[in-house]
């Protein structure tokens, strides 16, 4: 028994040495001295007490190649998945289930705008040799490393990242910004199969029936194709569990409205949460550049970032650049569709889609000269009308590798307005300021000259002229400010306005986030700060919830009669809208909201299109008009010789509003808490499989804030309880009286490391609502120095 114990002990021992030195083996180096090939001089990395790299470097080309081999360290399976995404190559890593997501992908031509991109770049550029430079570090730290962890368990043989990797990535940003794939089909299947009239509730704002009165006639099987579409586009990025751009927040206030006299910048870009969060932060410094920044995977340019001179930050334009077009065939040529009375040819390819597990798939995938047809590769569905697809990141120019990297250095307003003209997609809204008094936004995006009154929310005909595009509108024409009169700018994702007056079609978020900016903001005699800044950003109420209860309160008073659920609806009454995490009143209401629509509209749509309906921020825009809306069409129930009015689905949803939370929550409505409720774990790629969500994910966290308030911690619409699936990415605050001060924070922390010490380190202070410093220059508060040597 002895021997055997000890022969146990020994296993025990080897076995924990074992996994000591494996975890260890894959853990970032920060101190000591490494050889890079290929630098110029010395370089050092010093670390802060959060992780982040302060790069001090000779020149340029040295400075990205360094920040290329840190990011790699800590970051280097992000990248791998990203551009996987992005190529539509997972399911090769992932398995099966990804084949959606992957053959999505692929049917966007994201890779191929890629090559195409890289074949039109000056490689004598600063740009270009920044890139190339960045790449050339990240691939010599995975060279010279040990495999992360996670390509260990996926068994992913390493290759070198290239510029096509890097291109392909701002292609799945530009693809995330796009609605048009839930929205269009949605809008269309409204109009065509339960008539207009059922849109007025939708406030489309323009003819529902296009430019021309004969919308392109679409059969059952085509319906079921593009919700599968639809499906897909929604599931594709949450199945993958990596960021989603879904909105943002930021404000630029000028000097005199701000207690220093200087101007103050403020921004928190919503995307969805993901293991590591999106941004990898660093300070760069060369001759003649320095920029503390925020970075995507594989992207050597800063989205976001600050210096004592300037500062940036970005929310999503959400223009709508990307139609969906129905072709008319040729029924002697199935592989001919009518453009202006003409037959043309469509092209295709075949592609093979690594299967993890299985065998390859081969796609064809077919191209119309409006773009590639997206519906029989995705929804599996080979008859029927092919949709085609125009997309303004595959028909543009597009120098965004430029554009970011003059953005990084644009002190001037000139240098911003410029650079800003240099993105055509994905539209972002760029708001600025300097330290010499100036604040600026600009709505950045070549914007399409459709035919006039085409609605392009909806699926348009590609026989006739609605599918034409015209060319681009001029940078002037789009919504831009510089030092407007009211002394601040504020951008929260609703619809923008242009100089000229013209209509600028997208899918914008409700204006109750941006109002609730804007009237504190506007508020007489406040002196802005960073502290108060910080409680704005940190803002868990709007008027959105009030405003949609207004006129369901007398209904709900009409209908309720139990003494105990009348004082629940008086509770309701007296709510003001916002969402800390042990509010009794905000986890009824988003209830009785999903409840609501669930019975207004779900016999209409049934049970794909209104899970469709749920994935748009259309929703957002129906609800309110609809409760407001004594006499509107959706109240008739479907398939259903019963009366029903507004009172009857009012009652129909309190009921089962109650009835979902008594059973998911408890009988007590005194335990119906937000918290309990609303949570956020942040989830890492392999953390959808058990065991391993238990070493990988980050949470769960009660989670205060809420859909469309400035903390937009957001769920879907949705029955209790609600996964928080998306929300400040970062929290950022700059003063330019002292930008050394800044104040920032990261969902979970710098490294993508499972087993280091910044892997989740922040995410306690996230949801909490703390701030750390964004520290620039670092003296004396290293947590240790990285010499990179040639």
């Amino acid at each position: 028994m002895k021997r055997s114990l000890t022969l146990l002990a020994v296993l025990i021992a080897a076995v924990a040495g074992g996994g000591y030195w494996y975890a260890h083996s894959k853990l970032p180096q920060r101190t000591g001295e490494v050889t890079v090939a290929g630098l110029q001089a010395p370089v050092s990395v010093r670390y802060d007490q959060r992780g982040v790299p302060h790069i001090q470097a000779q020149n340029e080309t040295d400075l990205y190649r360094a920040l290329g081999y840190v990011h790699a360290q800590d970051r280097l399976f992000q990248m791998e998945i990203t551009r996987r995404l992005a190529n539509g190559e997972l399911a090769e890593v992932l398995g099966p289930k990804l084949v959606e997501t992957d053959t999505l992908f692929r049917s966007l031509r994201i890779a191929e705008q890629a090559r195409s991109m890289v074949a039109r770049q000056d490689r004598q550029s600063p740009a270009w040799l920044a890139l190339q430079a960045y790449l050339e570090g990240v691939n010599a730290w995975q060279d010279s490393h040990p495999r992360p962890v996670e390509f260990d368990v996926l068994g992913i043989t390493p290759r070198p990242f290239t510029a096509e990797d890097t291109l392909s990535i701002a292609g799945f940003m530009a693809y995330s910004f796009a609605a048009a794939f839930r929205t269009e089909p949605l809008l269309t299947y409204v109009r065509d199969h339960l008539g207009k009239y059922y849109l007025s509730d939708f406030d489309l704002g323009w003819d529902p029936e296009g430019a021309v009165q004969t919308p392109p006639h679409l059969a059952a099987a085509d319906w079921r194709s593009l919700g599968r579409i639809a499906q897909v586009s929604h599931q594709a990025l949450g199945d993958a569990g990596l960021p989603q751009f879904e909105g943002s927040n930021a404000w630029a206030v000028s000097g005199r409205l701000t207690a220093s006299g200087k101007p103050l910048l403020a921004g928190d870009p919503h995307i969805r949460f993901s293991v590591p969060s999106v941004w990898y932060e660093a300070e760069l410094s060369a001759p003649g550049f320095h920029l503390y920044g925020y970075h995507q995977a594989l992207n050597p340019f800063a989205s976001l970032g600050h210096n004592r001179e300037f500062g940036w930050s970005l929310t999503m334009f959400q223009n709508d650049d990307l139609d969906l077009i129905a072709e008319q065939v040729n029924p002697d040529n199935p592989e001919q569709v009518k453009i202006h009375g003409q037959w043309h040819d469509l092209t295709s390819t075949q592609q093979q889609v690594r299967i993890k597990g299985e065998d390859p798939l081969t796609l064809t995938l077919r191209r119309s000269p409006h773009g590639p047809i997206i519906n029989p590769a995705v929804s599996g569905h080979e008859n029927g009308t092919p949709i085609a697809m125009w997309w303004a990141f595959l028909e543009t120019e597009n120098p965004i590798l430029e554009a970011f990297y003059d953005i990084n250095r644009a002190n001037t307003l000139d240098r911003m307005r410029a650079a800003a003209a240099k993105i055509h997609a994905p539209g972002l809204n760029l708001v600025w300021a300097n330290a010499q008094g100036d604040i600026g936004w600009w709505a950045a995006a070549q914007l399409p000259i459709r035919p006039d009154g085409v609605n392009p929310a909806f699926i348009l005909d590609g026989s006739t002229a609605q599918a034409d595009k015209l060319g681009f509108y001029p940078f002037s024409a789009n919504p831009q400010q510089e030092n407007p009169a009211a002394g601040y700018i504020v951008s929260a994702n609703f619809q923008p306005v242009s100089p000229t007056g013209m209509v600028i079609p997208g899918y914008y978020n409700p204006p109750d986030r941006g109002r609730q900016l804007n009237n504190n903001l506007a508020s007489p005699g406040v002196k802005w700060d960073l502290h108060n800044s910080q409680a704005l950003q940190l803002d868990t109420a709007t008027a959105y919830g009030p405003h949609l209860l207004t006129p369901l309160l007398s209904v709900l008073r009409q209908v309720v009669t139990d003494v105990h659920e009348r004082e629940l609806v008086e509770q309701l009454a007296a709510w003001r809208g916002d969402y800390p995490v042990e509010s009794t009143s905000a986890t009824l209401f988003n209830q009785l909201l999903y409840e609501f629509a669930r019975a207004a509209t779900h016999d209409e749509l049934g049970d794909e299109w209104f899970e469709t309906l749920l994935s748009t921020r259309m929703v957002d825009t129906l609800l309110p008009r609809l409760a407001a809306d004594v006499d509107s069409q959706w109240w008739a129930r479907k398939g259903s010789n019963a009366h029903s009015d507004r009172e009857t689905v009012v009652k129909l949803a309190w009921d089962n509003t109650l009835a979902h939370l008594r059973t998911t929550l408890g009988k007590d409505p005194a335990n119906w808490q937000w918290g309990k409720a609303h949570t956020l774990t942040h989830g890492h790629p392999l953390g959808a499989q058990k065991p391993l969500n238990l070493l990988f994910n980050v949470g769960p966290f009660a989670a205060p804030g809420a859909h469309e308030v400035p903390n937009n911690l957001s769920s879907r619409i949705g029955p209790a309880p609600w996964p928080v699936t998306y929300g400040p990415s970062t929290r950022r605050v700059i003063d330019f009286a002292d930008a050394g001060a800044a104040l920032s924070i990261n969902p979970l922390g710098q490294s993508g490391v499972v087993f280091d010490r910044h892997y989740a380190d922040q995410a306690q202070d996230y949801i909490d609502g703390r701030y750390q410093r964004a520290l620039m220059g670092l003296a004396g508060e290293t947590e240790g120095t990285l010499r990179l040597v040639p």
